[in-house]
């Protein structure tokens, strides 16, 4: 059980089968809203690809740690505006999206469901990354909690006692960081969405 952030295929992406994960009805909607911006449909979700390890195809982590002290970082270094980007959507596309997208539609946790786009996200989760100078030694690839593993496994913790950086002073904020920054990464590099489970 918990929280987590997984990829979206086009079976499910589509499905009207909501038990079974169908998010039709979001599909339906923001289409809508896009094409009412004047921006092309989405419609481009990939399938379901076979699992391989690492060959980031798929998307999937758990959010364990306390998110207190990303809450605070956060705050330091974002304005308001761009900590609601990071933070107050419910799903992620691979779209560019000035403002988010609202639907009256309820989601794993909220009664509405918040759309943003990956590359508004990306870009601010970046400059966090940047703020805490993220090591590149972070999984890029995370397929199978492969980021929470590692900050959650005790390979962080070494890391940042052999090399100190300010990443290493919070793990946990830096966890966050680091799987903000790849849920939007992979949204953009698959072209799929990504949403909380």
């Amino acid at each position: 059980m918990g929280v987590y952030l997984v990829d979206v295929d086009a079976e499910d992406w589509f499905s009207e089968d909501e038990e079974e994960g169908g998010r039709a009805e979001i599909a339906a909607g923001l289409n809508e809203e896009l094409v009412r911006r004047g921006l092309p449909r989405y419609d481009s979700v990939p399938a379901r690809a076979d699992f391989v390890r690492g060959s980031g195809r798929s998307f999937e982590e758990k959010l364990v740690p306390p998110m207190d002290g990303f809450v605070s970082l956060c705050a330091e270094h974002l304005t308001q505006a761009e900590t609601e980007t990071l933070l107050d959507w419910t799903v992620l596309v691979p779209v560019s999206l000035d403002e988010v997208i609202e639907l009256p539609v309820e989601s794993a946790y909220s009664d509405s469901t918040v759309i943003a786009g990956a590359p508004q996200v990306l870009a601010t989760a970046e400059k966090l990354a940047t703020a805490v100078a993220l090591p590149p030694e972070v999984p890029e690839m995370c397929d199978n909690l492969d980021v929470t593993s590692w900050f959650l496994d005790g390979t962080a913790e070494r890391l940042a006692a052999a090399r100190s950086g300010p990443w290493g002073e919070d793990l946990d904020a830096a966890f966050y960081v680091a799987v903000y920054l790849r849920a939007a990464q992979h949204s953009l590099r698959r072209g799929c969405p990504v949403v909380y489970s």
